[in-house]
């Protein structure tokens, strides 16, 4: 009599557990919980009402996926090379040595004995004039360098007929870039001419620093910002903007992240490593998926949209702000389609249990169940 008990109690005990496998302890959830509607949401015909869509990543979605909104909140624009002729424009606060020959015998310049008169560190006043003697005050921003010696040079012979020019700048403040911050060396740089560019104002600098993660270039220019990432300066030349005097230029590390979660190889936050992510990336970032209870066909990217991006055809943009997007890493298809997929800013990439591996604890918790059954 006690030997049938406790084999009725084994079999409730049995039954029990089957009917709670659901709720057995595991790390992430099944691919059909997550995926569940709301019981709440149900339309008038009973049809469950989701919160979000469902798009799975294949070879025939990308081409539409890839046309919906960036996600990223901070895109910024950029400003293409233009070349420039290779001679400084003189500006305000520019300083000028220029230096006077003079052959006569009685030079209106020059002591008895001397032919050259040097005019040491002139600097160009706010409304663009110097003082040059003889002349008196003349307009030079705007002129190269060669062009105001010239013009020196003409005015000063009408009175002084013998008279040759020579000239060097000094840049000033309005001739300078301000690289800020992210590089071995930051400080203020002189524009060389009108043709420098932000490569050679980095080099200027020593170098980014070699502890930032995927630079970003950020060019303050007036009360504009422009931004983009240093690896696609280096791979296209004309990214390599031409500076203008006054700009700022800083150096920052990537800020965009994706989480993972779930039966993934590890659930943290991952900065962006390089300017685009694919999905297969993300996955190598994370250690992959965890062997023993990560369901292959089961993962997911989760990501949500501005509501200003919500569109009312697909090609356009998502049809709900929420939006899952599914991988299956069992077909080709799959893996060669997540490979060409987007991660963005802000993404989280969750692995949804395998129903084998709850199958397998509960037929384990069964086998001891069962085995103390039989031996009491």
């Amino acid at each position: 009599m006690a030997l049938i008990s406790l084999r009725t109690l084994g079999a409730v005990l049995l039954c029990t557990l089957v009917a709670s496998c659901g709720s057995l302890p595991r790390g992430a959830g099944l691919q059909s919980e997550v995926l569940a509607a709301s019981d709440v949401d149900i339309q008038p015909n009973g049809d469950p009402v989701y919160d979000f869509a469902v798009f799975e990543i294949t070879r025939d979605n990308l081409a539409t996926l890839a046309k919906w909104p960036l996600r990223d909140t901070s895109h910024y624009h950029w400003i293409n090379r233009q070349a420039q002729p290779a001679t400084l424009s003189i500006k305000a606060g520019d300083l000028m040595n220029v230096t006077i020959w003079d052959a006569e015998e009685n030079s209106l310049l020059t002591n008895q004995g001397q032919r050259v008169v040097q005019l040491q560190e002139i600097k160009v006043a706010s409304n663009g004039r110097i003082f040059i003697p003889f002349v008196g005050d003349m307009k030079v921003t705007g002129m190269s360098p060669q062009n105001a010696r010239v013009q020196i040079e003409n005015q000063l012979t009408q009175t002084i007929p013998s008279a040759q020019v020579q000239i060097s700048v000094t840049p000033g403040r309005a001739n300078t870039a301000n690289l800020v911050s992210g590089v071995n060396a930051p400080g203020v740089y002189p524009l060389p001419d009108r043709d420098y560019t932000l490569l050679s104002l980095l080099s200027e600098g020593s170098g980014v620093r070699g502890d930032i993660t995927n630079p970003q270039v950020r060019l303050m220019r007036g009360s504009k910002i422009y931004g983009i990432p240093l690896s696609d300066i280096y791979q296209n030349a004309k990214f390599d903007t031409t500076l203008v005097g006054g700009d700022r230029v800083i150096i920052a590390e990537d800020e965009r992240y994706f989480l993972s979660l779930g039966a993934t190889g590890s659930e943290a936050v991952h900065n962006f490593p390089k300017a685009d992510v694919s999905a297969l990336d993300a996955l190598s970032i994370i250690g992959g998926v965890s062997d023993d209870r990560a369901d292959p066909q089961g993962i997911l990217i989760l990501r949500e949209y501005k509501s200003s991006a919500v569109r009312s055809t697909m090609s356009a943009g998502p049809p709900q702000s929420r939006v899952v997007f599914t991988i299956d890493l069992t077909s080709a298809d799959g893996l060669f389609s997540a490979a060409k997929f987007a991660v963005q800013d802000g993404d989280l990439v969750y692995a949804t249990e395998s129903p084998v591996n709850a199958a397998q604890t509960v037929f384990g918790i069964l086998g001891s169940v069962l085995g103390i059954a039989n031996r009491l």
